[in-house]
């Protein structure tokens, strides 16, 4: 895992080596840059290099394969089993790296070839042959990308600082704001910027240097008219075992050292035991410990630790560090991003890199095996959407005038339209009147909500997976994680097990209340099923402590009235009400207040010289 970087506009050596330093935490074992380019087309690619496979200089970025150059970045979990196919077809190498499987796959198969990729990643190659520019992002954006498109050129980069360097026509997007403070995060194509965009999620692009014809093509795509699965419960129970461990097994391939973030939940219970099954040695686990009351999960990962005999670690998350996390995070998470548990999952990051170079995440299992608490609370109110909305909003007006605030946004919830509104809503936090507009609604991924074909729960499955997922769990981890220079592999995200989930009947997921039966199911084979009776716990900070005690000055100095006019498409008075009714301990908004928090410190330190349009 590593930055790329790369450009056809002319910067200098001195321009191009600054842009890589911006972001040399993602890459700290090699910082390299070369020109390329023919008939008076320059094309720079630059690389910070995290060294995890072949760690010899040899594949080392730029990395030159016949008339291809290339800078990835990312794994290719099935690059062996490639690379004995493409060398039947005498293809020869000359590392043990992935990188150069990439490229002759790419030679061998053209653009189709990326559909045989099984891993996470981003990358360019440059075709001297075709004089064109051939990049693509892995299925579900586990790695970003950021690029800038105009007359002067075309720029590309892992993340936005790069890019951000030097760029003398930058606007700050009104839109964009609205979109984060809707959603918590800046959703694909879109970014902070006007000029920059990402590149969604399983598209592949090419760009044309002799013409500068930019095309985008989606290659991937979550199956919606796939087969069902016809076997027994137990049949799928073994498949999905099967896939689980294979996936498991193909990630703990490195030459450094892995290890797991164990949280104590199903979804990291599960990835830790069968990485234990998968290898002969002590396998290091990790979980963060809290002294809030109610935030500490550390003692359910110990059981799991005991259990599985790994050799655990318990990071302490201390309000000093996390405090510094804080007032750094603008700097790392470079465009505004509000999901809080970013702080303490760059606090495992930072402490779990000590030990190990690669760690292993139980991200995915909630979206693909129906595991969130809200699914269980969609399909408890879902008969109420039956009963006419007249009559919901008489119960609503009566239920809003009673005193406790999960009661008042319930009454919320009860007065929108559809089910599909009401989950807009949770997703989003927009039930209050301190936010003006409905662009929330305005995104592509909508159609996965409503699509006509699938089940209440299997649709909000896949619009998290499209949504939540892409835009923020792995965003959090990314950066979190290559802050401190660490990888993060989620097994749970290989594609053959979000496409064999799709397939299952939803009863194999979800039954009498009973979430990620299947994959529970796996487990308990490994881990006693006792040590999980217990309500499913989020991966959290106390701010809604903080923000009433330790922090409550820094929330005050810097959401005043002055300070919240600045940002667009809120209302400065309501805002306002929500603060203090927060800080009066009569409502807990501290998403909200932590958004603005972290949209304050993005503008205090890049909206010098930036219009905002």
């Amino acid at each position: 895992m590593c930055g790329i970087y790369g450009s056809t506009i002319k910067y200098s050596p001195k321009q191009v080596n600054n842009k890589l330093t911006r972001t040399a935490f993602r890459g700290p074992d090699n910082l390299q840059f070369d020109y390329f380019g023919q008939n008076n087309n320059t094309v720079i690619l630059g690389h910070n290099r995290l060294s995890i496979i072949d760690l010899d200089p040899r594949s080392n970025q730029p990395l030159t394969y016949k008339h291809v150059h290339i800078v990835f970045n990312g794994e290719i979990y099935n690059f062996k089993n490639l690379k004995k196919d493409l060398t039947n077809k005498d293809y020869h190498f000359n590392t043990t790296s992935d990188t150069e499987v990439i490229c002759a796959a790419y030679l061998e198969y053209g653009e189709a070839f990326v559909s045989k990729l099984n891993g996470m990643f981003a990358f360019v190659i440059y075709d001297t042959k075709k004089e064109q520019l051939f990049g693509a992002r892995d299925r579900l954006g586990q790695k970003p990308f950021y690029y800038s498109l105009s007359e002067i050129g075309f720029e590309f980069a892992s993340q936005l600082a790069s890019i951000q360097l030097y760029k003398t026509n930058l606007s700050i997007s009104q839109e964009a704001i609205s979109y984060y403070l809707a959603w918590g995060n800046i959703p694909d194509p879109l970014s902070i910027f006007n000029e920059i965009n990402k590149l969604e999620a399983g598209y592949y692009f090419t760009l044309n240097l002799k013409t500068n014809q930019f095309l985008k093509k989606q290659y991937w795509d979550l199956p919606q008219n796939t087969p069902s699965f016809t076997g027994t419960y137990n049949n799928a129970k073994e498949e999905l075992s099967h896939i689980l461990q294979d996936a498991c097994k193909i990630r703990l391939f490195a030459d450094v050292p892995v290890g797991v973030f164990l949280s104590g939940g199903v979804d990291s219970s599960s990835i830790a035991a069968l990485a234990r099954l998968a290898t002969n040695s002590n396998i290091k686990t990790f979980s963060v410990k809290f002294n809030e009351k109610g935030f500490d999960e550390s003692a359910y990962a110990q059981q799991v630790a005991n259990h599985l005999n790994t050799d655990h670690h318990v990071i302490n998350c201390n309000y000093s560090e996390g405090l510094k996390l804080i007032n750094d995070f603008s700097y790392y998470y470079d465009e505004p991003f509000a999901d809080a548990s970013a702080i303490p999952s760059m606090l495992l990051a930072k402490h779990t890199k000590k030990h190990v170079t690669v760690a292993l995440s139980g991200d995915g299992g909630d979206e693909s095996f129906l595991g969130y608490t809200r699914y269980k609370w969609m399909k408890q109110v879902q008969p109420l959407y039956k009963i006419p909305k007249p009559v919901r909003e008489l119960a609503a007006n009566i239920i809003h005038s009673m005193p406790y605030y999960k009661l008042k946004t319930l009454a919320k919830g009860l007065k929108c339209h559809s089910l599909n509104d009401l989950y807009l809503s949770i997703c989003t936090g927009i039930d209050n009147s301190w936010f003006n507009g409905e662009a929330y609604k305005q995104i592509n991924e909508i159609n996965y909500l409503n699509h006509s074909n699938k089940n209440l729960l299997e649709r909000i499955s896949d619009f998290d997976l499209k949504t939540y997922l892409n835009w923020d769990i792995n965003t959090k981890v990314d950066r979190a994680t290559m802050t401190y220079s660490l990888e993060a592999r989620a097994p749970l995200l290989d594609y053959r097990i979000v496409e064999f989930a799709r397939r299952l009947p939803t009863g194999f997921k979800y039954h009498n209340g009973n979430q990620k039966r299947i994959l529970k199911d796996v487990l308990y084979q490994h881990v006693p099923k006792r040590i999980f009776n217990r309500p499913k716990a989020g991966f959290t900070m106390p701010f809604s402590k903080w923000f009433r005690s330790e922090l409550k000055n820094y929330v005050l100095d810097n959401l005043t009235e002055k300070q919240l006019n600045r940002i667009p498409n809120i209302n400065t008075k309501d805002v306002t009400t929500c603060i203090n009714q927060h800080m009066n301990g009569n409502w807990n908004h501290y998403p909200l207040i932590w958004k603005l928090l972290v949209l304050k410190q993005w503008l205090d330190n890049n909206s010098n010289g930036y219009p905002v349009k």
